[in-house]
Formats: C-alpha cells, structure tokens, sequence
C-alpha cells in the first residue's frame, strides 16, 4: 500500500551536527514520496551534502545571549523569523515541521506550535540543547539519539523517542563489513581528525603520543591526521622528527573510505562522529570538547565507553604519555582492538533515519486531505496565527 504524499518542513541551526541528520531525513522523506523544506541560516544552507531537490529558506533566527544588550535585537529576528516562517506553512502547508536544535530552528517551531502545526524535535546530544529546551514543553515528540538525555524534564518522558542520530549513506553502507584484519606485524592504521575548535590540541599532542609507543609498535603505525591550515607544516616537521609515516590535509573528501580503513581512531566526542564511529564500527580514543555547551561532549562518550568501543580522556589530562597508554591498552594484542571495535558496532543505531522519518509520518495527514477533513480548518488556523503576530 503506497503512502499518501505529505509535506514536511525541518529547521535547523547552521552547523554539521544540527543540518546533517536534517539532510539524511529529508533524503528518506523523499524516498517515500513526500515533499520537504528546509529553514536554516546561510552557515546551515552552505553546508555540503544537501539533497538538490531540497529548497533551503534562509530566515531570520535572532541569538538571545547572556548579554543583555543582544536581547532587543533577538527577539525582534526571532519574531521576524517567526512571521516568515507562518507564511511558508500557509503556502506549503506542512503535516509536521521537525526541528534539529540551534537557533534557526526556534522561529520555526514557534510558528508551527503557535498555528497548531505538529511539531516534533530531534536531539544529537546527549544533553538536551538550549533550544530544545526550550520548545520541550510546547512540541507534540522528542527524538533523542541516545537512551540517556541529561537537563530533559521528566514531566516530558511520555514524549520521548530514542531513535539515534542519521548518519550519511556512504558511511552506513560500511556497517556489514568487517573491521580490517590487524595482526601482531601487521600495520596499525590510525585516523585522527578534529572540528575547526579542536584540531590544534590534536595537532600538539597526538604525534609526540604516537612517538612514545613501544618501538615495536610505533614502527607499525600509518598515520592520517586532519589539521588546521596554520597548523600542517608544523604538524609534518613533528611526524618527519619522530620517523612516523603520516599523510596530512585540512580536509579529506574521501573520509568514509579513510574510516573503513581505520584500526583505530583518535578525535573529538560530537554526537555526530560517535554515530559514524558506533555505525561502522571503530574503537577511539576520544577527547570531548571542554567549552562545549553543558560540556555535552562528556556526556556524549558514556555509552560507548561503557560498552568498551571507546576510551575517554579530559583536555586537561590528554598528553602524549597517556595517550601513548591508552593506545598500548588498546592495540598491543590484535584481539582487544577487534573486541573494542565489536562494542563500538552494538551501540549503533542504524537505521536512525528510517525510525524518525517513521515517527515524523506518524503525525498529521497528507495537507489536501486535512483540507478537506477540516473543511479548510488548518489553513485557517495558521492565518489566525500570522493576524495575531501581526497585531503585536
């Protein structure tokens, strides 16, 4: 039995890990037939990776800050994001808007909560986002990636629906295959990559790391490292001092295949690198992020490292002597890294995309049939929505 083709409308903040579990929705909405829209600002709408039939809305978002100074000029793009938004769903006429975080997404749900819209939002996190947050109380599910959600309110657990974070096609498909053979000679294959805040303490620590592991060891590495621009000669200087093989950029466009090689990778604890890793497969060594938001990043690891895929080291302790000894505890015995490797492989959630594109369909009707069951109702209700927010 076809589905009846809806129209759906996501929002999200401009940055990788608010726009692309947007992307990989919006591509499995389209694959069953529906229509998608997307709200963000020009940062989200510049992001690679977007499908080309997805139209992307650059709206107003509006940052309330704790300096009371950004408070007036927030709320008024906050307000106006809102009002452009009402008039997109009067044209498009949405069966849900789905928010993935970060403050373009929040003039969206407001105009969907305010016109009677269903709303639905997705966490990456394992602490729920400010945004979020803040909408929790008003939208109809929460989509969470991991069981365990920290500063969720549990008067809103009845909402709450852990589905885990879309991951890109092209590293989903490398879920079924094996992890790469790693024997006792055999090369020792380590990825390291961080966000533009975290490459540089990577960049001063891994390759010293590297150079204090055993002789027997060191000499079986084969290093791939993504820097900072400002950082790769020096980078190179450190790796070529050390006589360790290691091949640098700023970016790899072939990251997917880069991780399918990898025995063993070194970064930091986004939500999305811990779901690529935990899809395909790898063990890591991971160093959270210490100024991110509600130091999320910490909270982000638990899982994994519980289950023994991962192990976790603080910024302030991550020097190249414990790093040398986590990867020791890790790699000296080919058995432990492949069991490191399996743990992280049990805590994936592959098929993220299908389970919250199943929870987005389960709400509302396709637009011309909630037309006409409501006698023209839902359209009306977001034109009362746009005459109240015009009157203010």
């Amino acid at each position: 039995m076809s589905r009846a083709s809806k129209h759906y409308v996501l929002a999200a903040g401009g940055t990788g890990g608010h726009i692309t579990p947007a992307f990989a929705l919006a591509t499995e909405l389209e694959q069953r037939g529906h229509h998608v829209a997307l709200i963000t600002d020009e940062r989200g709408a510049a992001i690679p990776g977007k499908p080309r039939s997805l139209t992307a809305h650059i709206l107003p978002a509006g940052r309330v800050t704790k300096n009371p100074l950004s408070w007036l000029s927030g709320v008024r793009g906050i307000l106006e994001g809102r009002r452009m938004a009402l008039r997109l769903f009067e044209s498009f006429e949405p069966s849900a808007v789905v928010g993935f975080g970060g403050y373009p997404a929040l003039p969206a749900l407001l105009a969907a909560t305010s016109a009677g819209i269903p709303a639905i939002i997705h966490e990456q996190n394992a602490v729920l986002g400010r945004v979020n947050r803040l909408l929790a109380g008003r939208v109809d599910a929460i989509a969470t990636t991991f069981p365990d959600v920290q500063r969720l309110a549990e008067k809103h657990g009845h909402k709450v629906h852990c589905v885990g974070n879309p991951v890109r096609a092209e590293v989903l498909e490398l879920r079924n295959r094996p992890f790469p053979p790693f024997s006792e000679d055999g090369l020792l294959r380590v990825l390291v990559t961080g966000g533009s805040q975290g490459a540089r303490v990577l960049s001063e620590v891994v390759p010293d790391g590297l150079s204090m592991l055993p002789p027997a060891l060191r000499a079986r590495l084969q290093v791939t490292q993504q820097c900072r621009p400002e950082d790769l000669e020096a980078v190179r200087q450190r790796y070529a001092s050390h006589g360790i093989p290691a091949e640098l950029g700023t970016y790899f466009e072939d990251m997917a295949s880069r991780l399918a090689d990898a025995h063993l990778f070194i970064g930091r604890a986004g939500a999305s690198t811990i779901c690529e890793l935990t899809a395909v497969g790898r063990p890591a060594i991971l160093v959270p992020l210490p100024i991110a938001t509600d130091d999320h990043q910490t909270v982000n690891v638990r899982e994994m490292v519980r289950a023994g895929g991962a192990r976790a080291i603080r910024q302030e302790q991550f020097t190249g002597k414990e790093l040398a000894k986590q990867i020791q505890a890790m790699a000296q015995h080919p058995a432990t890294l492949a069991n490191a490797a399996h743990a992280a492989w049990n805590c994936g959630r592959p098929n993220a995309a299908r389970a919250l594109a199943d929870l987005v369909e389960s709400f509302g009707g396709a637009p011309l049939m909630d037309v006409i069951r409501m006698g023209g109702e839902a359209k009306a209700t977001t034109r009362e929505a746009l005459a109240l927010e015009e009157a203010q």
